[in-house]
């Protein structure tokens, strides 16, 4: 499957299915959220469906006026901000003996952190 993705009523995510080109005109409707809600097999009550197309159209309207600007100029980013890293130079030193980690466990077993089972 390439391509952007978009919901159909056939219950299953299918390639793009041209929203106006990413300007994505059409509403989401109740089917759509009913199909997302199917797929992820969760159960919304009817106000939470509302609400939740409701703030799915604001995002896709939002898209939409994105669509509008001009970025042929902008260089692609993963961030807003310039970052560098901040990370120091790994520098090889001495560590803790396997005694002197071990020194202040409450408990221990051939030479390892003993902790209790969590998981059965």
């Amino acid at each position: 499957m390439s391509g952007p993705l978009c919901l159909t009523t056939s219950r299953v995510l299918k390639p793009h299915c041209n929203r106006k080109q990413w300007g994505c005109s059409m509403p989401v409707t109740e089917e759509d959220v009913e199909n997302v809600v199917a797929l992820a097999k969760l159960e919304f009550s009817a106000e939470e469906k509302k609400r939740l197309i409701a703030q799915l159209n604001r995002i896709l309207d939002y898209f939409a006026k994105l669509k509008e600007l001009d970025t042929t100029d902008v260089p692609p980013t993963s961030h807003v901000l310039p970052l560098k890293n901040i990370f120091r130079e790994d520098k090889v030193a001495p560590s803790l003996s396997q005694q002197e980690a071990l020194a202040n466990a409450p408990d221990q077993w051939m030479g390892y952190f003993k902790v209790p089972k969590v998981i059965e």
